[in-house]
């Protein structure tokens, strides 16, 4: 007997049916890619972190990471110390890395709970350089990167990026003529924590003063530009009692 396809019945067994084998199909894709997955999230932390204490292969004008089967030797190479910070306690941590730092944000809503801060602490020709992890909110979704700073708490190096941002606007957070203006930025006057803002109408274009406290705005993006500003105040003010000790 032939089967009747316009009724109900048959296209709600039907749409059931399609769901369960989609579903299962998704579900031993996800669980046989999740080490791949890791990996990959693995890799692309290290390479972050990497590039912001200026370990990667940028040519003139353009933006590159270590590759990726160089990655894991070169963070052994420059990363000479991960540590985590909680409170007062400071734990050498090989894998601080790994920290979810969305994780840590939500745990510290529980008053009780005392919220883990990854460091990184990295070495290039002799010169030390302190890595802070940061996440925060653009105007669609998160954003997230990575500063590093020398004992005197001037930037050396940023890297940036979205989940996402408009394309061609926000989304040019993690393009290198952004980034490279926070390059000698201060974040202290004194011993007076300012942080740095990603400023409209900033009266330093060119970003030839570093103590001002602000680089250039994004044009077209101010959302997304007062969302890594708050994230950049945010973040490191909390590491700053660490960091303070660092002054020399």
């Amino acid at each position: 007997m032939a089967k009747n396809t316009d009724s109900n019945t048959y296209t709600v067994l039907f749409a059931t049916g399609m769901v369960l084998v989609v579903g299962t199909l998704l579900a031993f894709l996800a669980s046989s890619l999740k080490e791949k997955i890791a990996e990959n999230k693995r890799i692309e932390k290290q390479q972050n972190i990497l590039y912001a204490m200026g370990v990667n292969e940028n040519e003139e004008g353009s933006l590159a990471f270590v590759a990726k089967e160089n990655v894991e030797s070169e963070f052994s190479k420059y990363i000479t110390k991960q540590v985590v910070i909680e409170g007062e306690k400071v734990t050498e941590n090989n894998e601080a890395y790994l920290i979810d730092l969305k994780k840590e944000a939500a745990s510290a809503k529980v008053a009780s709970y005392t919220r883990k801060l990854p460091l990184f602490v990295g070495n290039k020709e002799g010169k030390e350089f302190y890595i802070v992890p940061m996440r925060g909110k653009g105007l669609w979704d998160a954003i997230w990167g990575y500063v590093a700073l020398d004992n005197q708490l001037v930037v050396q190096g940023v890297y940036f990026d979205h989940a996402g941002e408009t394309p061609g606007l926000g989304s040019n957070i993690k393009e290198r003529y952004f980034m490279d203006d926070f390059i000698g930025e201060h974040i202290l006057d004194g011993d007076t924590f300012k942080g740095i803002t990603a400023a409209k109408g900033n009266s330093d274009p060119k970003n030839v003063d570093k103590t001002d406290f602000e680089v250039d705005a994004i044009a077209g993006a101010t959302i997304t530009g007062d969302g890594l500003s708050a994230m950049l105040k945010k973040d490191l003010k909390m590491y700053l009692p660490y960091l303070k000790t660092l002054k020399k």
